[in-house]
Formats: C-alpha cells, structure tokens, sequence
C-alpha cells in the first residue's frame, strides 16, 4: 500500500533505489546535517540494510518518490513502540536542488497522515542538530510539532560539541496543525 500526499508518494524501498541512497548517504553535505554516526558507506553494506528492511515490523524506511522526478528522499518511521503508540521520525531528502520546493512538508504531512490515522499513534519524536536551524524551522514553525529539550554536546561535528534538539508532536498537536492549514482540504 502506497501512501499518497499532494505532491509525492511514500512507497517501499525497492532494490533498484539503493543506486542513489547510496550516493546520498556518501554526500558529505547531506549527511553534515543528519544525526547519528556516518562512515562511508559500500555498496554492500546497502545492500545488506536493505535485506534487513522486508520483515523489521519496528521500523519502516518509506521511499519519497515524486511522479515527474522520481525518488527524492526518504521518511522514516522507525523504534516503533507498539505498545504505547509511538515512534521516531525523520525525513531526508537526497538532492540539496529539491530542498525548499513543499516536497518535504508533504512528505510529513503524509507521514503524520499515516502515523496517526492509520497506525493509530499517539505521538512522533524526532531531533535535529542545534545548527541545523532550517530543520528546526520546518518542524516546528511548519509542521506543528514543539521542542520538548535539548541533550547538551550530544553530537560531534566540525571540531566541536553541539546540542541536540529533541522535538515531538502529538495526535492533538497535529490535529489543530490541520485546523490552521486545512492541509488535506
């Protein structure tokens, strides 16, 4: 089952998209604005996520795809917590060209869509780097959610500490952003 937004399409990761998120995850200025630890990544190691993808039931990678483009990014649904209806949740998109043109915004809109109305989640969380102010804009004076805390010199980038921002939305919370924007109207 395909989910659909305005613009783009959130499917499942085929085999044929390791091509490009291969590249994107080698992408020095991609990965700068991401969390976790990145090494260069081969070939082989996608391929061996990508086998890992097909029976995880606690998290679910979504491929963004746009009719006239094509693949453009990734939105995640991941540390599912079935039992008490959440998850973590973030969204990469691959090309710094296709940034800033409502592909994103639509691509969480779909997600929390999914998320709430179809998996029945009561919240997402999700957390972005303290510089990565473009993130923290789109989040949270876009799309609704609130920042509920700081984990202080949590990353290391560009020799030194940086804060992480955690951040998190409710059913509620994205229930009155759909108030305001009438976004599936």
């Amino acid at each position: 089952m395909n989910i659909r937004g305005k613009k783009i399409i959130l499917r499942a990761i085929e085999e044929e998209d390791l091509a490009l998120l291969h590249c994107w995850a080698n992408n020095p200025e991609t990965q700068d604005i991401m969390g976790g630890i990145h090494f260069p990544s081969s070939m082989e190691f996608h391929k061996s996520w990508f086998k890992s993808l097909a029976n995880d039931q606690l998290n679910q990678r979504l491929a963004i795809d746009t009719p006239d483009i094509g693949l453009i990014g990734i939105s995640s649904i991941i540390n599912i917590d079935w039992r008490n209806n959440r998850a973590w949740h973030g969204v990469m998109l691959g090309d710094a060209d296709i940034r800033g043109k409502g592909y994103g915004i639509d691509a969480v809109m779909a997600t929390m869509r999914y998320a709430f109305d179809e998996l029945h989640f009561e919240r997402l969380d999700g957390s972005m780097i303290e510089y990565n102010t473009a993130s923290h804009t789109f989040y949270c004076d876009k799309l609704g959610w609130k920042e509920e805390g700081r984990r202080r010199n949590w990353y290391f980038r560009k020799g030194r500490y940086w804060d992480q921002v955690l951040v998190g939305i409710t059913r509620a919370d994205y229930q009155e952003l759909l108030e305001r924007n009438r976004y599936w109207d």
